[in-house]
């Protein structure tokens, strides 16, 4: 893919990269028309080095947080919160079920045990939407498979589609996104608010900007606040939730956002595609992704 793309640079005003770095040392003689999305963590140290070797790379990132662990010396150019179609999730005013949710994957970091014990504490059922990787197998069946097992709160379905994940978050009481780790932006919390179903989240990485406080969800601490904040999120506005989501996070504003980066760029050519591309009239702007 990468090496197609190298063959055809001069057919495009503009180069988006989703690949997180395969892409640096084949685009050094186009970076300046490139920008790359990056979606992962960013604080492991091994790849620090990399990033300050090809400092000039353009970075976009998908939230303040996201940044905090990387060299000062790296080429931010934006930072575009991820968006949603408006219609892909139906808005819920008033969820037809009575429990909480827990969608994502058991691992360590994503804290499905504070989940459950969250739904224990204030007494609601916990429905657990979540895939198993490999990886995490140890973790499922020495520690949150007991826990399961043991709750009669809990029930865990595994992981679903998304049909399935969007009734279950829609007619949901509350979101619970306990995570214990440098969260680069967490798009369930986001999915949540288009269903207009408030979020109960621990303060750890992209939360504090994603979720309003108080409005589209409640921001906690610790497991000392988890009842209190549980209580809170049931009484929020879910009108308000999900005008919350189509306030700020839109595909539409995430487009539109992208789109005024590009036109930053410092290499843009903006008549490139239609030197090259001459059957293509009227398409002003051509991104590879």
């Amino acid at each position: 893919m990468l090496e197609e793309v190298r063959r055809r640079t001069d057919d495009f005003d503009v180069l988006h990269f989703h690949i997180d770095f395969l892409h640096f040392p084949m685009s050094r003689d186009f970076v300046s028309r490139t920008i790359t999305t990056l979606h992962g963590r960013l604080d492991l140290p091994d790849i620090h080095p990399l990033f300050e070797t090809f400092a000039d790379v353009p970075l976009c990132s998908i939230s303040h947080a996201q940044r905090a662990p990387m060299p000062a010396c790296v080429n931010w150019v934006g930072n575009i919160h991820h968006g949603l179609p408006r219609g892909l999730l139906p808005f819920s005013a008033v969820p037809r079920g009575d429990y909480l949710v827990f969608i994502g994957r058991i691992s360590p970091e994503k804290r499905p045990d504070r989940a459950i014990e969250i739904a224990t504490r204030v007494g609601m059922p916990l429905i657990m939407a979540a895939k198993v990787d490999r990886v995490d197998q140890a973790y499922w069946e020495q520690v949150i498979s007991p826990m399961v097992r043991a709750s009669r709160h809990v029930e865990y379905i595994g992981e679903v589609d998304d049909q399935r994940k969007a009734e279950l978050i829609g007619n949901a009481k509350a979101l619970l996104f306990p995570i214990d780790w440098p969260e680069p932006f967490g798009l369930v919390m986001i999915e949540a608010m288009a269903c207009g179903t408030p979020v109960v989240a621990f303060r750890c990485g992209s939360v504090p900007e994603v979720l309003s406080d108080g409005v589209s969800g409640v921001i906690i601490d610790s497991m000392d606040d988890a009842e209190a904040g549980v209580q809170a999120a049931l009484t929020l506005d879910r009108s308000a939730v999900r005008l919350e989501f189509e306030a700020r996070f839109t595909a539409e504003r995430m487009a539109a956002n992208y789109v005024q980066l590009y036109h930053q760029l410092a290499g843009l050519r903006s008549e490139a595609a239609h030197a090259h591309r001459a059957n293509d009239a009227g398409l002003g702007l051509h991104v590879v992704a």
